[in-house]
């Protein structure tokens, strides 16, 4: 079968190669599907250059989740079981779900990863509040405008922070009210709260944003790291945090699968019963071909997409 494969740790766009490979064969509970289509996922670049938190040895094939049809007909989504990734002909899943009802193949190859990342952060990691003020960085990305959607279906106030109009009228149509430029991301968040700050702050781009992100947190507040987009992992000064009471919560979903799995069931329920009542909606920004992997990667790596970019089957 065709396959993208990485046979040995670097840029992606050095590493990656096609390549025709055996079928993949499941081991206990796993469950062997075709693919009808793949998400693309930062981590799937950070898997190509070895930089994961959980390394995966060369050769292995990338794609963290996918949409697809069992061998007795079932369509099914959810993660992979890695090496067996998800950007083939078949892929390899740890755990399946049926398909939800009214959802298009390239909207369920996204729904896992980033609403699982949402969910932990705001009702496990931390527990958001009706009411409360969320600050979502990178609110136009596919983590990002998850966590945006997941914070109005709880109440709060959602504010997502984007670098252009164009992200804007995405995030705007998903119900929050918008920072178009990083850079005045300080002024603009005290302006809007006045002077309060945002009670939680979800940030999947470290760097830069975190620390102005942390300038801004409300007393009591809480820090959600979700991940470093930006390239560069902030310093956090815990004496800064020590006299504004903040807290800095790390949220490392994946490692819930394997320490807690009941715990990833029970959210799915919550966020599958919000998808049945259209609380939110996946939004796919992109879909790419089979061949053009890197170029998908490329775009989502500097961040001219929005939603979930996703990969069709060869």
């Amino acid at each position: 079968m065709r396959a993208w494969r990485v046979p040995r740790y670097g840029p992606f766009g050095e590493v990656l190669e096609t390549a025709d490979v055996p079928r993949p064969e499941p081991g206990p509970g796993e469950t062997r599907v075709r693919v009808a289509a793949a998400a693309v996922n930062f981590a799937d670049i950070l898997h190509c250059a070895g930089e994961y938190q959980e390394r995966v040895p060369p050769p292995f094939t990338p794609g963290l989740e996918v949409a697809g049809t069992t061998e007795d007909g079932r369509r099914v989504f959810g993660p992979v079981a890695l090496p067996h990734g998800g950007f083939a002909e078949e892929a390899v899943l740890r755990t399946t779900w049926p398909w939800p009802e009214g959802m298009s193949a390239t909207q369920a190859a996204g729904f896992f990863v980033s609403y699982q990342t949402g969910w932990c952060a705001l009702h496990h990691r931390t527990t958001l509040a009706a009411g409360e003020t969320l600050l979502v960085l990178a609110a136009a990305g596919g983590v990002g405008l998850a966590a945006v959607q997941l914070g109005r279906a709880a109440g709060a106030r959602v504010i997502g922070v984007v670098g252009d109009e164009a992200k804007a009228a995405v995030v705007r149509a998903a119900g929050a009210e918008v920072i178009v430029n990083p850079d005045d991301l300080v002024t603009a968040v005290r302006e809007l709260t006045d002077g309060r700050g945002a009670d939680v702050v979800y940030d999947p781009v470290g760097g830069d944003s975190f620390d102005a992100a942390r300038r801004v947190v409300a007393w009591e507040g809480r820090l959600l790291v979700i991940g470093f987009a930006g390239g560069r992992i902030a310093d956090a000064p815990t004496n800064h945090a020590l006299v504004k009471n903040y807290a800095v919560v790390g949220v490392h979903w994946s490692a819930y699968r394997e320490r807690a799995p009941e715990l990833v069931t029970e959210w799915q329920r919550g966020i599958e019963d919000l998808w049945d009542r259209r609380a939110i909606d996946p939004l796919v920004g992109a879909e790419y071909a089979f061949e053009d992997l890197p170029t998908a990667m490329a775009e989502l790596q500097a961040r001219r997409t929005t939603g979930r970019v996703v990969l069709r089957a060869p």
